[in-house]
């Protein structure tokens, strides 16, 4: 009997516990226990959305750095290739303006017979003294063949192989192995003044020109040509225009000194003087 009043207790005491929710749900009151749990609910997700969207913006983050770093290595090859392109068409640009400057050569020396040529090496230790170049006796080439680049005069052939030969150069520092006989073109009316091209000033980059007449009247600018007189070098051929001009020590000659016409650094293509006659391209 107890039991069943224990029983029927339960039942009616659930159904208040019920009837009560479902009246406060009813009327509103439910928005209190509705909003607690949203509350929580709200609270939770906001306790695990930080983390999750910190993860989130590193990932991206991260992303972007890839990206970004990918990008900058593109951008690098990129701007190597244009350095490198620029490098070549300057380059390229060089060559084109000695072939030129060779050509307009070739129209001065139209009374010669001519051989083109083009430099294969140049001893960085003997940088001043000698070249080789790809044409030889095959091509014509004899020993103590004038030759020129650019505008001028730059040196002799001293050796003849098949298909190159060496060149020493007016530059070098060899005692008499570069003299060569000239003549200054004064402004007086037929006017010259002949002398011996015999060295050369590295710190001016001038030839050195000796045994002038002391009374020849020399002027800055007045051009200077081989002679001819050594039999070797055919005659009028440029080699550079007087820088200055002083007596020596002794006061016996004048010295000269002559600016190169030829090209003496960047030395790419040349000109072998053969002998007078029609020009042989």
């Amino acid at each position: 009997m107890l039991n069943n009043k224990k029983l029927i207790g339960i039942l009616l005491s659930a159904i208040a516990i019920v009837s009560l929710i479902s009246f406060t749900m009813v009327n509103g009151s439910g928005n209190v226990f509705t909003g607690a749990v949203n509350n929580t609910g709200a609270w939770i997700g906001r306790v695990f959305s930080k983390p999750v969207n910190g993860l989130v913006h590193f990932v991206d983050s991260v992303d972007n750095l890839v990206n970004t770093f990918e990008e900058n290595q593109h951008l690098k090859l990129k701007i190597d290739e244009i350095d490198e392109l620029q490098v070549r068409v300057a380059d390229l640009e060089t060559e084109s303006e000695r072939l030129r400057q060779t050509l307009d050569l070739n129209q001065i020396l139209s009374q010669y017979t001519i051989s083109n040529g083009t430099v294969i090496s140049r001893n960085p230790d003997r940088w001043q003294e000698t070249l080789m170049i790809d044409v030889g006796s095959n091509q014509g080439i004899e020993k103590d063949m004038a030759v020129m680049a650019g505008n001028g005069l730059i040196g002799r052939v001293i050796e003849v192989n098949s298909h190159s030969s060496k060149v020493l150069l007016l530059t070098t520092q060899q005692a008499t192995a570069s003299k060569v006989s000239a003549r200054i073109q004064t402004d007086e009316e037929g006017g010259s003044a002949i002398g011996i091209i015999d060295s050369y000033d590295p710190s001016k980059g001038n030839y050195i020109m000796t045994q002038v007449d002391p009374t020849a009247e020399i002027e800055p600018g007045d051009m200077v040509i081989t002679s001819g007189l050594g039999g070797v070098i055919p005659s009028s051929l440029l080699i550079g225009e007087v820088a200055d001009a002083y007596m020596d020590e002794h006061g016996l000659s004048q010295i000269v000194e002559v600016i190169p016409a030829g090209e003496m650094t960047d030395i790419r293509f040349v000109t072998v003087i053969r002998q007078e006659g029609q020009s042989d391209q």
